[in-house]
């Protein structure tokens, strides 16, 4: 395999790390406003990101440096055609990480109320916009011949789109509830599944549309089976946490998005960014790519730190493993 398909394949593997790991961060945060009563529930499923978020926002980092890197005329083209989405995700993220840090810095509760508003609002616009994104990127923007975007924002807010827009909305709620009852205990655990049984239905139809209209319009044999994968997997997750099983659910939830991610990297190539005007405009994984020598190097750097950030990151999962509840939240008077 040459370099230039292998960082396509890694690319795709960072996404599904991130969509994965900050799916159910996501998740968690529009649950601060669907699941929790009152701010010592609130305070648990904060907790339960609490020591992971911003590792798992590294992830992210990495996607758009590997990126960056690999195919800079992907890079160019991506980031200044969906310049206004993608600004709008930044400054959710960074009013996130803030919020997160902010909110308990000063006990009057309008202070930590308004920070929660923000934990709510900057979690559930990324989860809209990156299935918005990735909706465009695989089927096809307005790319000329000189490798540029020449379409405008209305363009993005296409129906396959914002269905996708909904499917990754969906999802990671779905996968944030399956995880507060994996980490949590007593009654918010309960309502967590009971949420969880609700979400997986309606997760499952807006998926089933959205896999199936890539598939019929760009889809093979090999991303007919990430489908079919995606959707078992995700019927799985379902009857798994009907079940009480919540290790299963959140397994399998996690392979409904790794599948479903993988699907879309399937339909891609070898395009990386798909023109819409000419399928000659189109941006591969050829055209776009950096040339073989910097493609080595990266290679070289990329086998050496990689175990040493997975072993970490797992580490940490590791030692913030136990469950909590509210019987864990110290009183504030």
């Amino acid at each position: 395999m040459e370099l230039h398909n292998v960082w396509f394949v890694l690319i795709a593997v960072l996404w599904i790390g991130y969509f994965f790991l900050e799916g159910f961060d996501f998740g968690v945060g529009i649950l601060t406003r669907l699941l929790a009563r009152d701010r010592p529930e609130r305070r648990v499923l904060i907790n339960t990101i609490g020591p992971v978020w911003d590792g798992n926002e590294v992830w992210l980092l990495t996607a758009g440096g590997a990126t960056f890197a690999a195919f800079p005329e992907w890079y160019a083209t991506l980031f200044s055609g969906f310049y206004l989405p993608l600004l709008i995700i930044l400054v959710c993220l960074i009013v996130r990480g803030v919020a997160f840090e902010y909110r308990a810095k000063r006990p009057e509760e309008r202070w930590q109320r308004n920070w929660e508003q923000a934990i709510f609002w900057t979690s559930l616009v990324p989860a809209v916009l990156w299935g918005v994104a990735f909706g465009n990127i695989v089927r096809g923007v307005k790319i000329d011949a000189e490798m540029e975007y020449v379409g405008t924002f209305a363009d993005l807010l296409n129906p396959y789109a914002i269905l996708g827009g909904l499917v990754t909305l969906s999802l990671f709620t779905f996968h944030g509830a399956v995880f507060v009852s994996l980490k949590t205990v007593g009654d918010i655990r309960e309502r967590a599944r009971k949420l969880a049984r609700t979400l997986g239905v309606i997760t499952a139809v807006l998926a089933l549309g959205f896999l199936s209209w890539t598939q019929a319009e760009k889809g093979d044999g090999v991303s007919l089976v990430a489908m079919i994968v995606a959707v078992l997997a995700l019927v799985g997750a379902v009857g798994a946490n009907q079940m009480g099983r919540e290790g299963w659910s959140f397994a399998l939830s996690g392979l409904t998005i790794a599948a479903a991610v993988a699907m879309l990297f399937l339909t891609l190539f070898p395009n990386v960014m798909p023109s819409s005007l000419n399928e000659q405009w189109s941006l591969t994984v050829t055209n776009a790519s950096s040339s073989p020598y910097t493609l080595k190097i990266m290679t070289w750097c990329a086998a050496i730190a990689t175990p040493v950030v997975l072993l970490y990151q797992g580490w940490t999962y590791w030692v913030f493993r136990k469950r909590i509840g509210t019987q864990h939240i110290a009183d504030p008077h």
